[in-house]
């Protein structure tokens, strides 16, 4: 029998009575905990594009480019460059600098290659002048391909250079033809012979006269399409279903055009909503389709409701999805791609509830604006699925608390005045508004899911407080944020009872953990987090599963959970990408089946529609966490068992409704400790272990820090 959501969440939570906030941790029932799976009871399948990557800006690190601003949006001086600390060019190298005197490299505005303007390097005899960019990861043997455009005087003799160290034999020279006043392409290849983070690339010139640079690029010859191969590997193992593009606070300046054509020929641009960082417009459209080609997701393209229009809108699904009969269809052609893209979801703008956002706008011009934008995208293909730019008074009430903590300090925004949580109906309820005002042009409701795992919000203070909480209080905040989201829809559905006919669903497009203290140190995603993230990430999970008929898609953020070595290859996954593995491989179109149990999770500190709801989240089997379904086939039964405690526990199952076979197989995640993580070229800590299974034992041993996936063939 299949139930509907309610239903199947009343099945599975057991009712208890709500404990006080500043709890501790609960014990373990005397005798070990009792399970009991009622596979009769059974909800939607589990959507695999729950699996989904979100990436943030246009070209990230899965691009393999190794140059920093290869086009040159900022001029080449001797002046020191900002610390390369951001994510996205983490393994770039240092902004190129001039070689020769002062004033040997002028940036000309007459006859730019590219952009804004480009490199003339004036000629000094026999003394080379040029441009070198420093800082460059190698790796010994690894052949490294690009390309270089180039014009000058006839007097000018060029050669490219790379470098990887400082003895007579530690470097490869190229030779450039001589040049013509037009720019033209030469390749270059290279292949080191010794490993370095400190490889350099020069273009350097002698002779009379002067010569100009259009561009260059450089990338390790085993890309694919132009992606890091090792990456595109293990997207597919890890199993990507879905790609969200280009995302985050990027979109709402980005003009989707910028990304046609001719690569180096793409306008470089210098991003002000991310500190002035260039993007190359390397990764446009068509790079990003061949991406999710690559990896096997589907797409799911971000529209610029800032700056952008609705006529803007409409061409970029008309430049995907038209026929080589329209006008956008004609060019997709021309640009190498006759056949349409058909893409299905398109995703309206990034967080416009936020006054930082480009183009923010009140709410009640925005969803005029929204409903403008959808009305001129489906006319052009009416099949295609939109997701609004929600938020929840959650998701609204959060972001209020990060205000008041000063976590994002910003002297355009509004000061903090209404005490949180938000109430639902005010002019803070951007879901409430939205969904009374376009739900007609409504597929699927965003919703932004971060947590704070070392943090709890004191509704009497107003303030986001350190807690020195347990293991699995930490572990559980990020799944409490989706379980209120749930909470907050059912009052939506309350007011608005037509929503039921409506088939909204949820996308979580990006969801993660933020690592604070209360007074704002820390926040980053690339932190060492030992087994917190991936049991986080496991919880999250978990309550996503559970409400598998009203989530269409999710994006976890940050990194896309991949190691990489010290040339930018991926190597292997980080530890929450194993968990992301483990969940993804047998949980696709899987069915939830429901879970009782005879221990109430404690409600964890925080404050109710702020970062958590009224009611705990997870299975009522604490300290543990279960979670049952049917295989996508229903030939099996699968029990995923999450022990986010530092402590071993036990249970004893009680399954009804199916009857097993006595093979089958146990998956486990099962660390040394709660500080094991995996590091790039190390054996990996965190890893799935198999092993056969006879039965499922009568009574079940859960080991610290560990997530159990338990298959059984049904008989």
């Amino acid at each position: 029998m299949t139930m509907n959501r309610r239903e199947f969440i009343t099945a599975s939570v057991a009712s208890a009575a709500l404990l006080q906030q500043r709890m501790t941790a609960l014990a373990e029932p005397s005798g070990g905990l009792k399970v009991s799976i009622d596979a009769s009871k059974s909800g939607e399948p589990i959507n695999p594009l729950i699996f989904g990557g979100y990436m943030e800006p246009a070209t990230t690190q899965v691009w393999a480019e190794m140059l920093t601003d290869r086009k040159f949006a900022n001029p080449v001086t001797d002046a020191e460059a900002a610390p390369a600390n951001s994510p996205f060019r983490r393994f770039m190298g240092e902004p190129f600098k001039p070689v020769g005197p002062a004033g040997t490299v002028e940036m000309d505005t007459v006859r730019p290659f590219v952009g804004k303007h480009s490199p003339r390097v004036k000629l000094q005899g026999s003394e080379p002048c040029g441009i070198r960019q420093s800082k460059l990861r190698l790796g010994k043997g690894k052949t490294y391909v690009g390309r270089i455009y180039l014009a000058g005087d006839p007097g000018a003799r060029v050669v490219v250079r790379l470098s990887w160290g400082t003895g007579a034999g530690d470097s490869q020279t190229i030779q450039i033809p001589p040049l013509s006043r037009e720019y033209k392409e030469f390749p270059i290849k290279f292949t080191p012979a010794a490993d370095t983070m400190d490889a350099r690339l020069e273009v350097l010139g002698t002779g009379s006269g002067a010569f100009h640079i259009g561009t260059a690029s450089l990338m390790p010859a085993d890309n694919v399409e132009g992606f890091h191969s090792g990456m595109i590997r293990l997207f597919k193992e890890e199993g990507f279903k879905m790609f969200k593009w280009p995302g985050g606070n990027f979109v709402s300046a980005y003009d989707w055009r910028d990304g046609l054509g001719n690569r180096d020929k793409r306008p470089p641009r210098l991003q002000v909503m991310w500190s002035d960082r260039v993007e190359s417009n390397d990764v446009g459209l068509h790079e990003f389709m061949a991406l999710c080609r690559l990896v096997g997701a589907e797409p799911d393209l971000a529209i610029d409701s800032g700056f952008g229009s609705a006529r803007e809108a409409a061409e970029e699904v008309e430049y995907c999805n038209g026929s080589v009969e329209t006008r956008m269809g004609k060019m997709r052609a021309e640009n190498g791609h006759p056949e349409p893209f058909k893409v299905r979801l398109w995703t309206i703008g990034n967080e416009m509830y936020g006054d930082w956002q480009f183009g923010y706008m009140a709410l009640d011009q925005y969803w005029v604006k929204h409903n403008f934008i959808v009305e001129a995208m489906k006319k052009v293909d009416p099949a295609i699925k939109v997701t609004v730019s929600g938020a929840s008074i959650c998701e609204k009430s959060v972001g209020g608390a990060e205000k008041r903590n000063n976590f994002f300090p910003d002297i355009w925004e509004a000061p903090m005045r209404d005490k949180l949580p938000y109430e639902f109906g005010s002019q803070n309820d951007w879901d409430g508004w939205l969904l009374e005002k376009c739900a007609g042009n409504i597929d699927f409701l965003s919703e932004h899911t971060y947590a704070y795992p070392s943090l709890a919000f004191d509704a009497d203070k107003q303030l986001f407080v350190d807690v020195n909480d347990p293991l699995q209080f930490k572990a559980r905040r990020l799944a409490n944020r989706i379980g209120e989201t749930f909470e907050a829809w059912d009052k939506y559905v309350e007011k608005m009872p037509w929503l039921k006919d409506k088939g909204i669903k949820f996308i979580f497009d990006e969801w993660g953990n933020r690592l604070r203290s209360a007074s704002g140190n820390g926040g980053g995603f690339m932190q060492p987090t030992g087994m917190l993230m991936p049991l986080s990430y496991a919880l999250c999970l978990h309550e996503i599963f559970r409400h598998s008929g009203m989530v269409e898609a999710s994006c976890a953020t940050g990194g896309l959970r991949l190691l990489t070595d010290n040339t930018g290859e991926a190597v292997g996954f980080a530890a929450e990408g194993v968990v992301m593995k483990l969940l993804q491989t047998h949980f696709l179109n899987a069915l939830p089946v429901a879970v009782d149990g005879d221990s109430t999770q404690p409600l964890v500190p925080g404050t109710a529609f702020v970062d958590r709801g009224t009611k705990p989240t997870g299975s009522p089997t604490y300290p543990l966490d279960v979670l049952a379904a049917f295989s996508s086939d229903r030939k099996k039964l699968l029990i995923s068992v999450v022990n986010p405690t530092e402590e071993e526990h036990s249970f004893t199952a009680k399954i009804g409704g199916v009857k097993l076979r006595g093979q089958g197989k146990l998956y486990q995640i099962a660390p040394p400790g709660v500080n094991s993580t995996n590091e790039a070229g190390k054996e990996p800590a965190v890893k799935i272990v198999e092993t056969a299974q006879e039965m499922l034992p009568e009574t079940v041993q859960v080991p610290p820090v560990s997530v159990n996936l338990y298959e059984f063939e049904i008989a």
